[in-house]
């Protein structure tokens, strides 16, 4: 759907340079998506992993992000391939909706309420991020926890549309439930893609 190269904004690679590469096809369908674009992988214009690599090559950082969208809709095994080849490192951003393929220096699962993630997928997610857009999203947040590995990071993210409204709350529940962190759409505060 798009490229760019920017700054990581979310998550545990927040402030690291990195080239993003957001696919299209998503059928999850959250509805704050702010992709929404994103979900027909018919309406983007198909490319190469020559191409892609090619793109990524031009700019001086070497973390690729993987995203979309719903990236893992796609086989990843030869994209990453052809970037850990060229000396990149590769990271998922995924709601965890479908089978894991490629190879991930990173995993950063986002599961969503509307498909839930594959055991696979939260079996080898470096860190879990939850989007908070109610209240009840802490205990939804505290389900999944439980099921990845006891090394995976755990982040709250405040829905964007309603940040003002969950934040604070957000910020009282990991005061009082340390082994969470805050992550922030920094990359929406930057004002840059």
């Amino acid at each position: 759907m798009e490229q760019f190269y920017t700054i990581q904004g979310e998550g545990y690679n927040t402030g690291r340079a990195a080239y993003f590469i957001r696919l299209g096809g998503c059928d999850v369908g959250c509805h704050w998506c702010d992709v929404k674009e994103s979900w027909d992988a018919d309406a983007h214009p198909r490319q190469s992993v020559e191409q892609l690599v090619e793109a990524v090559l031009a700019h001086p950082g070497r973390e690729v992000v993987i995203t979309g969208g719903e990236p893992l809709m796609h086989d990843l095994g030869p994209l990453t391939a052809a970037l850990r080849a060229a000396g990149c490192r590769t990271w998922l951003e995924t709601s965890g909706a479908h089978p894991l393929s490629g190879t991930w220096d990173w995993v950063c699962l986002s599961p969503k309420k509307f498909k839930a993630p594959l055991p696979e997928v939260m079996a080898a997610a470096h860190e879990l991020k939850v989007v908070v857009f109610n209240s009840h999203d802490f205990a939804w947040a505290e389900s999944h926890a439980a099921l990845v590995p006891a090394h995976t990071r755990l982040y709250l993210q405040p829905e964007w549309s309603r940040a003002a409204r969950m934040t604070p709350e957000l910020v009282e529940y990991v005061k009082r439930h340390p082994r969470w962190q805050v992550s922030l759409q920094t990359h929406k505060y930057l004002d840059i893609p």
